[in-house]
């Protein structure tokens, strides 16, 4: 079939559903923006009508009034990263049935990007905002302080928000970490982290972890980290380097999930007797772990429950006012610690 000229290609509008439907305009309206009274049988005809026509609404018009669009903005630092897709599942399963529609920005651990990314949000007048984190520029904050409408941080809460706070602590979570790996008989302990220093949790956590560690009278033998994002084969070369120049190393600490499962799968093909000689953990406890020969110890970082949690608030579910919800991770010691 040809294509149609481009001047009949043109956007419908509401008269286009109205002489489909056989009903007035003003009653197409109403029905298409779930408003004023209008009978089951005609409110059928019209959006039957809407479907077949594939007519979509003009929201930024019928926005004009209100001075909001329903929308939600998610600003995240990676897709890459597992972690952010479920915490996108959470926020999405809530949004679900509210008719507030989330919308992706990424920043790649970026705060130059991040401003960008948040102006442009904003110039479209959402519903709210979800944003990852609690370190910004002065700019970002600015805006986020400005913004009009309700205002989410999440994943962390060691510190200020702007608005509400949904997260948990990184800092208590390194800290339980390195209280599990002492109890447990390691002492000669490093460290391997990617998105260093810019990923401020992973910092958050390192810095827990080490206080953790000092309070013990221990210190860190050694640190690896690498600026790339995270993967299993990064995870090999980060393992293989630190064990090559600190051999006595008796357990490795890892930033996320993704590079500690490629130090296991080395230190397995390398013949280390995992846990006894050499000590693993993670962090996040993504789904990956389960297809491991041995899994993995990490903590559980709440993820979907953080963006549901976040998804309530900007959806009006929660207590109105800024709120800070702390969540509390577990501890999955899996195969790789030694019990004791």
């Amino acid at each position: 079939m040809a294509r149609p000229p481009a001047d009949s290609r043109r956007p419908l509008t509401l008269r286009d559903v109205s002489e489909a439907s056989g009903v007035s305009e003003m009653t197409v309206s109403r029905v298409l923006r779930n408003r004023g009274d209008v009978s089951d049988s005609t409110r059928e005809k019209v959006l039957e009508a809407a479907r077949r026509l594939g007519y979509v609404p003009n929201k930024i018009a019928g926005a004009l009034a209100s001075q909001r669009v329903n929308l939600v903005g998610v600003v995240i630092p990676s897709l890459s990263n597992l972690v952010f897709p479920e915490v996108l599942t959470g926020i999405s399963e809530e949004l679900d049935d509210t008719g507030l529609q989330p919308v992706i920005g990424v920043t790649g651990y970026s705060s130059a990007k991040e401003e960008t990314v948040l102006y442009e949000m904003l110039s479209w007048r959402p519903s709210g905002m979800i944003v990852a984190g609690i370190e910004h520029s002065e700019a970002s904050r600015a805006i986020l302080r400005n913004a009009g409408v309700p205002v989410v941080e999440i994943m962390d809460v060691d510190g200020e928000g702007v608005d509400s706070v949904v997260g948990i602590s990184h800092l208590r979570a390194g800290r339980t970490m390195a209280a599990a790996i002492i109890a447990a008989g390691y002492r000669r302990i490093g460290f391997l982290g990617t998105k260093m220093p810019d990923d401020h949790r992973a910092r958050k956590r390192l810095e827990g972890f080490t206080a953790g560690l000092a309070e013990a009278g221990l210190t860190l033998a050694d640190t690896e980290f690498y600026q790339g994002g995270s993967a299993l084969l990064k995870g090999r070369e980060m393992t293989q380097a630190i064990l090559s120049r600190t051999p006595d190393i008796d357990f490795l600490y890892y930033s996320n999930d993704m590079i500690g499962a490629g130090g296991l799968l080395w230190c397995l093909e390398n013949g280390y007797d995992v846990p006894g000689r050499l000590g693993l953990a993670g962090f996040n406890g993504v789904d990956l772990l389960d297809g491991l020969p041995r899994r993995l110890a990490t903590m559980d970082s709440c993820r979907r429950e953080i963006g549901r949690k976040a998804a309530a608030i900007i959806a009006g579910r929660s207590q109105p006012g800024s709120e800070v919800i702390e969540l509390a991770p577990v501890l999955q010691y899996g195969d790789t610690i030694r019990r004791v």
